[in-house]
């Protein structure tokens, strides 16, 4: 999704060739944008033999929308539980989580 948001609108040649060498092959990608496709993430416009494609979400509703699906099946639909496990496995610091609650107090005023 993010080289199709950079793009705006693009073929599968322009996302392959955003990826660094050895990039993935043009059939793993098109099968990709395909699915993003099917999930209503990207649209699709047919120009002559190919497709073109374009964003159909937002960047930020995107993310909300991930990270909803990843916190509800791998944290038992927790972000308390997430946070919590960023900390024991030492991914996220101390400061960071200070950081953090700076955010959430700063936000609710």
């Amino acid at each position: 999704m993010i080289y199709i948001w950079e793009s705006g609108n693009c073929f599968i040649k322009d996302i392959v060739a955003k990826y660094p060498v050895p990039a993935p092959p043009y059939t793993t990608v098109a099968s990709i944008v395909k699915n993003l496709e099917r999930k209503r993430y990207v649209t699709a416009r047919r120009v002559g033999n190919t497709y073109q494609y374009a964003p159909a979400i937002a960047e930020s509703e995107y993310k909300r929308t991930f990270m909803s699906g990843f916190v509800r099946n791998y944290f038992e639909n927790s972000y308390k539980e997430m946070v919590s496990f960023f900390a024991r496995e030492q991914k996220i610091s101390a400061d960071d989580l200070q950081d953090i609650i700076a955010m959430i107090e700063e936000s609710r005023t």
